[in-house]
């Protein structure tokens, strides 16, 4: 028996011998990286801001540029490719369906937004509180992880996840063109946005953190990610400038991306 098998049977064993949510809860408790001593990203909390106002609609640079970064696979088929950053429609309601009173005239059409949608890094994940290897764990600094090496491929964080933020990989992964060092996943795990913590680990010369591709590449300057327990930083000042929402805050998820414009 190979070790995802075997991890998948102690895995059953373990949620089939606990009763309710108090034995589940001790089986998916997040934990920080081993690592968290002497990292450069411990006492902060990384958050993104993403203003739609900004945000052209036909634009796909950081969708490519997460995919070229992170080596996510493409296979050719819809069904089976990976997306760790992508760009829906979503549509929202007008008055007189939303339930807001009577409408005057005639009906205004609803309002369409192209928004880009990713992990939001929830600061109570309910991915890794579903998962029973705690393959998903949230980081130090906020940043929720997946462990290819421990999920099973059961895909309760998928299921878990309101943001529809988390991909299975079908197949083996293929490595892009010039991308050979980034790690390639095996089929049958989980995979999502890391928010390139490989990036924010590294202090340059200046002093400063790396960003993401995504905010490198974005033209439009309409990403932003930074320390969100620092008062000072740029997302910091955004999110007291403007008027934010996240997604789905009424499931107490405490989502860190917010955006401008939604």
């Amino acid at each position: 028996m190979d070790r995802r098998n075997l991890l998948k049977v102690a895995g059953g064993t373990l949620l089939a011998g606990a009763s309710g949510a108090y034995a589940l809860r001790i089986l998916t408790t997040t934990s920080a990286s081993s690592s968290a001593e002497g990292s450069p990203s411990v006492g902060k909390k990384w958050g993104m801001v993403i203003d739609l106002t900004k945000c052209r609609s036909d634009c796909t640079d950081c969708v490519e540029a997460c995919r070229k970064e992170n080596n996510v696979a493409l296979h050719g088929d819809p069904t089976l490719d990976v997306h760790w950053i992508r760009k829906v429609k979503i549509r929202k309601k007008p008055d007189h369906e939303a339930g807001g009173g009577a409408a005057t005239g005639g009906h205004a059409p609803a309002e369409e937004k192209s928004v880009i949608i990713l992990c939001n890094h929830c600061d109570k994940p309910p991915c890794a509180q579903v998962c029973p290897v705690q393959a998903t764990y949230k980081r130090h600094d906020g940043i929720v992880i997946v462990d290819h090496h421990r999920c099973i491929g059961c895909r309760y964080c998928m299921i878990a996840c309101p943001y529809n933020a988390r991909q299975f990989n079908f197949q083996d992964g293929k490595w892009l063109e010039g991308r050979e060092e980034r790690p390639k996943r095996s089929h049958g795990v989980a995979e999502s946005c890391t928010l390139c913590a490989h990036r924010l680990d590294v202090i340059g010369p200046d002093g400063k953190h790396g960003v993401p591709a995504c905010v490198e590449h974005c033209q439009a300057g309409a990403l932003t990610v930074g320390d969100l327990n620092d008062p000072h930083s740029e997302i910091s000042q955004l999110l007291a400038e403007h008027s934010v929402r996240r997604l789905k805050e009424d499931l107490g998820t405490e989502p860190k991306v917010h955006y401008i414009g939604l």
